[in-house]
């Protein structure tokens, strides 16, 4: 299974967002140059993540982003099914053996099994060195370990 790069740039998002802590805003312009990734395509992943409620934004300029809710309620299974357009790892629904291959199910566990995972996973858990993280992005004052 293969994530697209819209799931990983929010993951990425979310991350930084986790990373900051308590109130402070992350201009989005901030964390497309700590990942060195453009700005334009955060601005549709981030307005995605704003809308779904997992990150609350604040225009003008001193604006940006934060965590919508504690980083131990964004579980990591839910966003990815929201950013995932599909789960079809092989197109069997147009293949004239699929009635009667094994290969169809056989991946459906695994993709369950992927998923329930992920489902064990909130953000904060993915950040349990919330310091280093912190720290990678030059962030060391904002942060301190859980």
């Amino acid at each position: 299974m293969r994530l697209t790069r819209y799931t990983d740039y929010a993951m990425r998002v979310l991350l930084y967002a986790g990373a900051q802590e308590g109130e402070r805003l992350s201009p989005i312009a901030e964390i497309a140059r700590a990942y060195g990734i453009s700005q334009n395509h955060l601005m549709k992943v981030v307005n995605d993540l704003v809308n779904a409620g997992y990150l609350e934004s604040v225009r003008g300029r001193f604006g940006g982003v934060r965590l919508a809710r504690p980083a131990a309620e964004i579980n990591v299974g839910a966003v990815v099914r929201h950013t995932e357009e599909g789960f079809d790892l092989v197109d069997c629904g147009n293949c004239i053996i699929a009635p009667a291959c094994g290969l169809t199910s056989a991946l459906a566990e695994a993709l369950a099994a992927f998923m329930r995972v992920l489902d064990g996973y909130s953000l904060a858990d993915l950040m349990r060195k919330r310091q280093a993280f912190a720290g990678l992005f030059g962030l060391e004052s904002l942060a301190v370990d859980d």
